[in-house]
């Protein structure tokens, strides 16, 4: 048994909205152990909508269409199931009863092109929607030799989410069918490039495998997906688990996480682990570090406070100028009177990112009392759309002493500065796994 996912609507074929209700259903559909083979996505016309619903019921045996049951003259889902599957529209009394009570409640009164939303094709099942006026629809069409089942859900999520738990999960599950359930296990990895990691695991990235094994990168976290059908969760497990154990023994400790687990949650759990404290200094990336390790770190155990820094100057190019002109003094950082001043002025004092990144790494341990020290700088800018040029560079203050590391800044600056925000909590990660 296959599936088809349906997104109906101009704002999603405008790219004004983000179709996320598509992502949910099919998570829920492999959850029930019916794979998704299409997604499709029509605007708001007639003809086209219904030559989507007729394309669907011929090639798969479940369609799950959200959006286009509303009151307006633009929602022409009902329409289109209609001409789709040859049948008329009735009206069905006990959905429009149902919003006529919901306009009751309301203290409305029910605009007489709400009735629209009480019809349906003949023979089509209601699906009640408790919070809504706009019911879905349930009906089966034959193409050739084979049925399909169709279900059509309003485009609100709330709605539609309600109404597949209710009403469309339980008949789903109630279908005739080999039972059969999908399962993935997400393992997340970082410090190679994907084809070096293909390279690493033999054989395991192979069409047609079982269970199959697949690569996605997304902003220089390299995610592994493991993906297995059985009778069972449990079946499923452990068809999973050889290949899981393969992933950790051939990868080490470039695997860093599970599931919805970031190099910030990692982070955080070795630190609590080992009962100690993180503090952090970002010079020029707004902080991006500390609102993960915060989002992370929920009740404040482990992650003691973050330095955000804009220098207000360029420091190394005033200490350039210092030195030109023969005037090398180390500025008097005891008067200054905000902090602001004082990181101005101990920036005056350094020749390189390095020395930078290595004091502030130091210093910011310090104020906060923390075990680490974790220092980010500096970001360049560029006017290039495409690329940024400089270095980014990293420190790391822990008991064992300071350590150092220069990345390029090369690339869109839209994924160079996570993966240098990313290898600095790498860096850690790898620096708590020693001991």
């Amino acid at each position: 048994m296959n599936a088809e996912v349906i997104a109906i609507g101009d704002e999603l074929t405008s790219g004004q909205r983000l179709d996320t209700n598509s992502q949910w259903l099919s998570q829920r559909l492999a959850e029930l152990g019916i794979p998704v083979l299409f997604h499709t996505t029509v605007g708001d016309e007639l003809q086209p909508t219904v030559h989507v619903f007729r394309q669907a019921i011929q090639r798969v045996d479940v369609v799950v269409a959200t959006g286009g049951l509303g009151p307006t003259a633009d929602d022409l889902t009902r329409d289109a199931l209609a001409q789709a599957t040859g049948r008329p529209l009735v009206l069905e009394e006990t959905a429009l009863a149902h919003i006529r009570a919901l306009f009751a409640r309301r203290k409305r009164a029910m605009p007489e092109r709400n009735v629209v939303q009480a019809m349906f094709p003949e023979g089509s099942r209601i699906i009640p929607n408790p919070h809504g006026t706009a019911p879905g629809v349930d009906l089966e069409a034959s193409s050739g030799d084979k049925t399909c089942r169709l279900f059509a859900l309003p485009g609100v999520p709330a709605e539609m989410r309600e109404m597949w738990s209710q009403s469309v999960a339980p008949a789903l599950a109630a279908m005739p069918r080999p039972g059969r359930m999908i399962r993935h296990r997400s393992i997340h990895c970082f410090g190679v490039g994907e084809s070096d990691l293909e390279q690493m695991l033999p054989d395991l990235i192979r069409r047609g495998r079982v269970p199959a094994v697949g690569i996605t990168a997304s902003k220089a976290t390299l995610t592994l997906r493991v993906t297995a059908q059985g009778e069972s969760a449990e079946e499923c497990d452990r068809q999973m688990a050889p290949t899981i154990a393969v992933i950790h023994e051939c990868l080490g400790n470039l695997v860093f996480g599970e599931e919805n687990e970031e190099l910030q949650h990692a982070v955080v759990r070795l630190l609590r682990e080992r009962a100690a404290t993180l503090a952090t200094a970002e010079i020029g990336s707004g902080g991006v570090v500390a609102g993960w390790l915060s989002d992370a770190d929920v009740d404040g155990e482990v992650f003691a406070g973050g330095l955000v820094i804009r220098p207000a100057q360029e420091p190394l190019r005033a200490r350039a100028d210092r030195t030109t002109h023969g005037e090398e003094e180390e500025p008097d950082v005891e008067q200054a009177t905000t902090i602001r001043e004082m990181f101005d002025r101990h920036f005056s004092r350094f020749q390189t990112w390095r020395d930078v990144v290595a004091r502030y790494a130091q210093w910011t341990r310090e104020l906060f009392s923390a075990n680490y020290g974790l220092a980010i700088g500096a970001f360049p800018q560029s006017d290039s759309a495409l690329t940024a040029p400089g270095d980014v560079h990293i420190g790391l203050a822990s008991p064992k002493g300071i350590t150092t590391r220069c990345m390029p800044f090369a690339g869109h600056p839209d994924i160079v500065q996570t993966r240098a925000m990313k290898q600095s909590l790498n860096d850690l990660r790898l620096l708590l796994l020693e001991g």
